[in-house]
């Protein structure tokens, strides 16, 4: 029969096994915070104290709003022309509108929005491809529409 001996274990195999761990757990650390910083700006809100202070005026902006009626739609044409519906908006009413990629990683593009006669407006601009955010104002009188609507 073979006998079978064990090597002590020492403080160089606990040393070995530390560094190893602690050093696998930094390195993963790392890559994703690099991942984090590379795809996310990094800004909600410029100022969150100031954000709070607003939003109960937001929620009353946008009773007021949703009591318009106006139903909006934005879609992406085959040019790459943002083309948006807009249901129950008064003839008349103008609109402007900005294109934003999520990520932040192309620069904001504002958008000339033309209406056509049967009422869908059309932005002057072709958007790249990609993910876009827009950000849309109709304005008819002293009534004011805002949203975001989101492109893929």
């Amino acid at each position: 029969m073979k006998s079978h001996t064990h090597k002590p274990f020492t403080g160089y195999t606990m040393a070995i096994i530390l560094v190893g761990f602690f050093g696998f757990v930094a390195a993963v650390n790392f890559t994703m915070a690099k991942y984090a910083s590379s795809t996310f700006g990094g800004v909600v809100v410029e100022n969150s104290y100031v954000a709070s202070q607003e939003f109960n005026s937001w929620l009353e902006n946008a009773k007021v709003q949703e009591a318009l009626g106006w139903e909006i739609t934005s879609t992406w044409r085959t040019d790459r022309r943002v083309e948006v519906t807009a249901g129950n908006v008064p003839k008349g009413a103008t609109m402007t509108a900005k294109a934003r990629h999520p990520l932040g990683r192309a620069s904001e593009q504002p958008l000339t929005m033309i209406e056509q006669p049967d009422g869908r407006f059309v932005s002057q601009q072709r958007l790249p491809e990609g993910r876009w955010s827009v950000e849309l104002m109709i304005t008819s009188g002293t009534d004011v529409w805002r949203g975001k609507e989101a492109l893929r």
